[in-house]
């Protein structure tokens, strides 16, 4: 009923940029927030940053002051700009969202796919 779908990952140097875009459709009646984890070869799966629908924002401590979360209310959709990257922001990205849907009153997680970024030294 519904679904994420993330996009703009990809192979990138050190230091360089990637900005990733996650849409959410489908059977929605309100978001509450959407974020961004991230999951590397052997690791758990990790909190990058997180925005709500007012626009309070949390990152993890490893990414702040180089990636910025932002979100458009009116399209569904949440970003991810990464700035300054390093080999170890290599990882599988993964957008959330904490979505009521029509016709019921609980909020639910919901997960996208997943979009490979990979930092090269």
């Amino acid at each position: 009923q519904v679904q994420l779908v993330e996009s703009g990952g990809g192979l990138v140097q050190a230091g360089g940029s990637l900005r990733l875009s996650c849409v959410a459709s489908g059977s929605i009646a309100t978001i509450n927030s959407m974020g961004w984890y991230r999951q590397a070869p052997g690791n758990k799966r990790e909190l990058v940053a997180t925005i709500t629908s007012g626009g309070n924002t949390n990152y993890a401590d490893s990414v702040k002051g180089r990636f910025t979360i932002s979100g458009d209310n009116a399209k569904n959709t949440v970003y991810l700009l990464m700035n300054s990257l390093k080999p170890e922001d290599t990882a599988v990205y993964y957008c959330t969202a904490r979505i009521r849907i029509h016709f019921n009153f609980n909020l639910n997680d919901y997960w996208g796919s997943g979009t490979q970024v990979t930092v090269s030294s």
